[in-house]
């Protein structure tokens, strides 16, 4: 194997000096790989046959730092449930450091449970193989679906007992994202009104992710703009797989707009948009109903960093034109989420372009009819494929009274027979509806039952068997039929997940 088998090209390190603390992972007894990407490794131009076996258990347990790498600890702060805490940063994280892949795209590759930072206050840096098996399967879930997210790579045990409500058996997650600037990372900045660095954090991001606006007049204004957009298309395609994330606080809000931290994060199952899974979110702030409203409120609290930067020079005039700017981007949240939502919405519907006040209707009334009824969200929405296709059996069987949908269904072909009635049309269509809308999800009783094997017996089988499900989400064979069925009413009633910290 030789010295690195990463060619490291480490930006943050570089351009982005004293916004970080240089660090090392700690060293653990015994690293074995639980588990590993080897189509993500292709991606990176890694050699999937020389990082899965021991040398890239040691790397990826941080036992062994490869040439290049250069680990630091993140600054960042954050809102977490409404509250300001003005450092937080990278507690039981390290970025390794960045490599281009084999699309030209510069990647952050982190460990995460790699030991005690700067940063960890209180916390030991570890993290439990469960909480990171999870990040594999919800994450590769979420890519399956077309979502944007942060990826695993691998999860390598430790040989080591974290202990949380229980001993747990440790483990170590090596993390590929676009990039781990956050929200967050603003604030920590300006709250220290440290105005230069907030400047060269959104110029580096804009290098980074938006490279057509550098050096353009309202390049600050843009970038505003590019990440309010990216979270208006991320969180339209949660509301539409019915993905909670759970813990939506403004350091789990990435400005390249992937799906970071998958903590207390869950699926729906008989619909319900005011489900909260998290066992912290007392008060319902991150339910599923309030997921884009959050969002809005967390791109403010970007905003609010970025105003001096707007404004461009220190006087009243400038910045109450920053600050009219700023709050347009803001306001224009709405109309770009509610757009790319009902994009999705009229795909799992069937629909081409209409009337966007008559379709929002008709899908908000298809959502309230699934409320009505306690039925499965994603079985609601793929039943409906059937119905396209001239089966309406399935669908009928997820409501109590079968004759429930009758009206709507009868509005709904109707607006879809205005765009063709054949039945080849419908045949069609039904094919479209069944590409958008999974017949498999990570159902929070499966994702535990594999997690649980895992953790308490060593077992991966169930986890390898449920990853290779969701990892083919549109796809309803004999094998995947395990897979598709929901847990039973009173074991999703009192459903909680948690941080895994």
């Amino acid at each position: 194997m030789p010295a690195s088998p990463f060619q490291f090209d480490n930006s943050y390190a570089r351009d982005l000096p004293g916004f970080s603390v240089p660090w090392q992972p700690a060293t653990v007894p015994a690293p074995d790989l639980l588990y590993f990407n080897r189509d993500l490794a292709l991606e990176l131009g890694l050699d999937p046959d020389g990082l899965d076996g021991p040398d890239g258990a040691a790397i990826f347990a941080g036992n062994r730092v490869p040439e290049g790498a250069e680990p630091l600890a993140q600054a960042y702060a954050g809102h977490q449930f409404g509250g300001f805490s003005p450092q937080l940063g990278d507690g039981r994280a390290l970025l390794l450091g960045e490599v281009i892949n084999q699309c030209g795209q510069r990647r952050d590759l982190m460990l995460k449970g790699s030991g005690r930072t700067p940063f960890s206050r209180r916390g030991d840096g570890k993290a439990a193989a469960g909480p990171m098996l999870r990040e594999v399967l919800i994450g590769e879930a979420m890519h399956a679906l077309g979502l944007p997210t942060t990826r695993a790579l691998a999860v390598t045990a430790t040989g080591e007992t974290v202990y949380r409500e229980r001993p747990l058996p440790g483990a170590v997650l090596t993390r590929v994202a676009a990039s781990h600037l956050r929200v967050g990372t603003f604030e920590f900045f300006s709250a220290r009104r440290e105005t230069d660095r907030v400047r060269q954090l959104a110029d580096y991001a804009i290098a980074r992710h938006d490279p057509d606006l550098a050096g353009t007049d309202d390049r600050y204004l843009g970038l505003l703009r590019r990440v309010a957009q990216r979270q208006a298309t991320l969180v339209a395609g949660w509301m539409n797989v019915g993905f909670i994330h759970g813990v939506m606080n403004t350091d789990n809000v990435a400005i390249s707009g992937e799906t970071i931290d998958y903590g207390p994060c869950a699926f729906l199952e008989a619909y319900d948009p005011d489900a909260v899974f998290s066992s912290i979110d007392h008060g319902g702030r991150y339910a599923y109903r309030n997921q884009p409203s959050v969002t809005r409120w967390n791109l403010a609290r970007l905003a609010e960093t970025l105003l001096p930067l707007i404004a461009g020079e220190d006087s009243k005039e400038a910045m109450s034109a920053a600050i009219r700017q700023a709050t347009g981007v803001i306001d224009a949240f709405p109309e770009w989420y509610e757009g790319t939502l009902l994009t999705g919405q009229r795909a799992k519907l069937g629909l081409h372009g209409g009337d966007d006040a008559a379709d929002r209707a008709l899908a908000g009334d298809w959502l309230t009819l699934l409320h009505d009824h306690r039925v499965d969200f994603t079985l609601g929405w793929r039943r409906l494929a059937e119905a396209a296709d001239g089966d309406e059996g399935l669908l009928r069987a997820l409501f109590t009274d079968a004759q429930a949908p009758d009206a709507w269904l009868a509005r709904w072909r109707a607006r879809a027979g205005s765009e063709g009635n054949a039945a080849a049309d419908w045949s069609e269509r039904a094919n479209l509806m069944r590409r958008v809308s999974p017949a498999v999800i990570p159902r929070n009783h499966r994702v535990e039952e594999a997690l649980a094997a895992a953790s308490d017996h060593g077992d991966l089988g169930p986890f390898r068997r449920l990853l290779a499900a969701v990892q083919r989400p549109y796809d309803e064979t004999p094998e995947q039929a395990e897979y598709l069925e929901p847990a039973r009413a009173e074991v999703t009633a009192c459903y909680r997940t948690f941080c895994g910290t």
